[in-house]
């Protein structure tokens, strides 16, 4: 005999949205925590009705694929770098304000950090200032932006009214007119510019790239908040200090940079880190046969092998991993399931030096007392 809710359709958890559009947006930063799915065990899971065990192992991928973000060092210091220059912005509009510019190497889990602080932001301002402004529009005191290959001004004004909803025709200062006119009646205080090192200049022109961020701070009552890749090598902090280059003098000295590093195991403290990230991550997993020590203890080099240390290589291994381990029914994580889950290829270009400079005993990630305890 079958029930209602055994016949009704399911949508399940997922969260379809992009933030570089306000409403998804607000959906980021105003929806709802998931809720952990229960942990059963073996004999539970055989005792589900299929239908409910479909639906137990829909609710576990989802809740695999959004684990984070997670409180690690490297996150806590860029929030802290963040606050101390966002949050102390508080100069009038004649006055430009500094920007941040957070440039990392990629697969370190950068635009979820940035977003995650602008979230915060976002609905402190709205809990102390409320949700509406005083003259009647709704409040959006962040917001943010991805830039795509080769955008020029035009583009990158387009995209910000484009956030807002807004028309996109016209030339960059009409575009800019119409973005700023936005930024003031909703009291925008800060944007994030995603992928910064797509801005049109920036490949082989520090100073065009320089003029172009330039003239955003000036147009734009806020602070600026670049993340992208590389963008320091390309000149456009560095030369400025030197004062060969006007442009590049005052954009180096109008913008502060923090970076995200990836986990490094070459000293005790770098492999406490790891340890408090696998057990972390461990406490969060939903599979049967899951027990303490399946991730920092017996998968701990293996995993730092297989994602060199970088946040969002790891949580796609471990993602992959739980989702074959459901699957097929293994409801556990270990080598052998392990080594048929794919990963980036940049990680995997690296793991076999790595891999090697473990089983030499060059290497390790788990801290020398815990070496000790299982010697």
């Amino acid at each position: 005999m079958t029930t209602a809710g055994d016949t009704e359709p399911f949508e399940g958890d997922d969260r379809q949205y992009s933030p570089t559009r306000l409403q998804g947006w607000l959906q980021e930063v105003n929806g709802p925590e998931r809720a952990r799915p229960e942990q059963y065990t073996r004999a539970e899971l055989a005792d589900l009705s299929p239908r409910a065990f479909l639906l137990h192992n829909d609710n576990r991928e989802v809740w695999h694929a959004n684990i984070g973000p997670i409180k690690t060092p490297q996150l806590v210091a860029l929030h802290e770098g963040l606050r101390e220059v966002v949050e102390s912005n508080r100069q009038d509009g004649d006055k430009t304000k500094p920007a941040a510019l957070l440039d990392a190497y990629p697969g370190l889990g950068k635009s979820t950090a940035v977003r995650e602080y602008g979230r915060r932001l976002f609905r402190k301002q709205v809990e102390l200032r409320g949700e509406t402004t005083p003259s009647g529009h709704r409040r959006v005191p962040i917001i943010y932006i991805a830039l795509s290959g080769n955008t020029q001004i035009r583009g990158l004004n387009a995209a910000i009214c484009r956030f807002y909803g807004l028309p996109v025709t016209g030339d960059a200062d009409t575009l800019a007119e119409r973005a700023v006119d936005a930024v003031l009646s909703m009291k925008t205080a800060a944007i994030i510019i995603d992928d910064i090192h797509f801005l049109a200049g920036g490949k082989t022109n520090s100073v065009r790239m320089a003029n172009q961020l330039k003239y955003l701070s000036n147009v734009f009552p806020v602070t600026l908040i670049y993340v992208g890749v590389g963008v320091q090598q390309r000149g456009v902090l560095h030369e400025g200090f030197s004062g060969k280059k006007n442009e590049l003098a005052q954009f180096g000295r109008r913008t502060t940079p923090l970076t995200l590093l990836p986990f490094q195991i070459n000293d005790e403290e770098g492999r406490e880190h790891w340890q408090v990230l696998l057990k972390t991550i461990e406490k969060k997993l939903v599979l049967a046969d899951k027990y303490p020590g399946m991730l920092a203890r017996d998968l701990s080099d293996y995993l730092y092998a297989r994602s060199t240390g970088h946040f969002a290589s790891l949580m796609s291994l471990i993602n992959r991993g739980c989702l074959r381990a459901i699957r097929s029914g293994h409801e556990r994580l270990d080598k052998e399931l392990m080594n048929q889950v794919k990963n980036d290829a940049a990680s995997e270009e690296s793991r076999q030096e790595l891999e090697a400079a473990i089983e030499a005993g060059l290497l390790t990630s788990r801290p020398a007392r815990r070496r000790r305890r299982s010697a």
